[in-house]
C-alpha cells in the first residue's frame, strides 16, 4: 500500500529533526489508538522499518531524498466516509532519477474489502502524483488470518486488471527470527509477532536485551519500550520471574538504565514507605492514631501495626 506519512518537523531537539513526528489527526468515529501508535513507530523509524521487513526495497531507496507529502484526505465513494491515508512519503531510487511514493497502511481490525480499499487509495494517489507507488499493508491482528494482497478485475475469462501490494502479517512472523537484529522497529514489533503464551517472559527478556544492545538515545528508548509494553504486558508474578532472570545476567547493571514497567510501581512503593516513616516518627512523638491517619492517609490498622513494631 502507499505509505502516507504526514509530518511536522520540530527544531526543539535533534530527535524530532532527524525523525520527523507524524502529525496525528483524530479521526471521526472509529479512530483507534492502535493506528496512531503504528504511524508513530513507522514514521519515526521509516528506514529501519523497510530494512527489517522489506530489505529488497530498502537496498534501492535513497533515504537522503525522503520528502513527506502533505496530508491525504480521500472520500470513500462506496462507504461515504472521509478517510486519511496513513503514511505517504516521496523518495527516489539510488542512482536513478525515478521518484516513487511509498504508502503504508496499518490495519488492526478485519475489513472484508480491504484489498479493494488499497486499490482505491493507490488509484487516487496515482491520479494525483502520476509516479510509481509502492503500497504496503501492515496487519497486526491478535489472531492469524489469511489476507488478500491482490485485487483483480475480470470479465468472463478476460483479466482487465491485477493490483498487488506488499503485506506484513505480524502474527505470522516468528519472534525468534529477529533476536539477532539491531533494529528498533523489529524489537518493538516482537510484541505483536507469533509467540506462545508460555513464551511471554522470554519475549520480554529478549526485547530488553536488544534494547540494551542498541544503545538508543533516551527519547527513542522510551518510545520503543512504551510501544512494546502497550501490547505485551506481564502480571506481577511474571515480572518477578523476569527480574530474577535479568539479575543473574553478567550485564544486569545495564538493564537498570532502561525504562521499565516497575518504575511506577517503585515510585508508589517509595511513597508508601515514606508515609510509614513519617507515621513512625509521629508515633514516637506521641501523636494520636487519628492525627497520623489524617496526615499520612494510612488506615488505622496499618498505623496500629507500625505502633506494635516501634513503640
Amino acid at each position: 500500500m502507499v505509505l502516507t506519512l504526514n509530518t511536522r518537523k520540530s527544531t526543539s531537539n535533534d530527535y524530532n529533526v532527524k525523525y520527523p513526528r507524524p502529525m496525528i489527526y483524530e479521526k471521526e468515529k472509529g479512530y483507534i489508538k492502535h493506528d496512531q501508535l503504528f504511524k508513530e513507530l513507522i514514521g519515526h523509524f521509516f528506514e529501519e522499518f523497510l530494512e527489517a521487513f522489506f530489505p529488497k526495497f530498502h537496498t534501492h531507496i535513497d533515504f537522503g531524498s525522503i520528502r513527506p507529502l502533505s496530508e491525504e484526505l480521500f472520500t470513500d465513494l462506496i462507504d461515504g466516509e472521509n478517510r486519511r491515508v496513513d503514511l505517504v512519503i516521496e523518495t527516489k531510487l539510488k542512482e536513478q532519477e525515478t521518484l516513487i511514493i511509498i504508502h503504508v497502511e496499518p490495519q488492526s481490525t478485519f475489513q472484508k474489502n480491504f484489498h479493494q480499499r488499497m486499490f482505491l487509495y493507490f488509484s487516487l494517489l496515482y491520479q494525483k502524483y502520476r509516479k510509481l507507488i509502492l503500497p504496503i499493508a501492515v496487519f497486526s491482528y491478535d489472531d492469524v488470518r489469511s489476507e488478500q494482497s491482490q485485487f483483480d478485475i475480470e470479465l468472463l475469462d478476460f483479466s482487465i486488471m491485477s493490483f498487488n501490494f506488499l503485506t506484513l502479517e505480524l502474527k505470522k512472523k516468528n519472534w525468534k527470527d529477529y533476536l539477532q537484529s539491531n533494529n528498533p522497529v523489529a524489537a518493538a514489533l516482537l510484541s505483536k509477532m507469533g509467540y506462545k503464551e508460555e513464551e511471554k517472559i522470554q519475549v520480554k527478556k529478549e526485547f530488553l536485551r536488544i534494547l540494551v544492545k542498541m544503545e538508543l538515545d533516551p527519547a527513542r528508548t522510551r518510545f520503543i519500550h512504551d510501544f512494546f509494553e502497550q501490547y505485551l504486558k506481564l502480571n506481577e508474578e511474571e515480572e518477578a520471574i523476569l527480574m530474577k532472570e535479568i539479575s543473574q545476567l553478567d550485564n544486569a547493571h545495564e538493564f537498570t538504565k532502561l525504562p521499565n514497567s516497575w518504575e511506577e510501581k517503585g515510585k508508589k512503593e517509595g511513597r508508601e514507605e515514606g508515609k510509614k516513616e513519617v507515621a513512625i516518627e509521629m508515633l514516637k512523638e506521641g501523636a494520636s492514631i487519628e492525627s497520623i491517619a489524617k496526615v499520612t492517609k494510612l488506615n488505622h490498622s496499618e498505623i496500629e501495626q507500625l505502633k506494635k513494631g516501634c513503640c
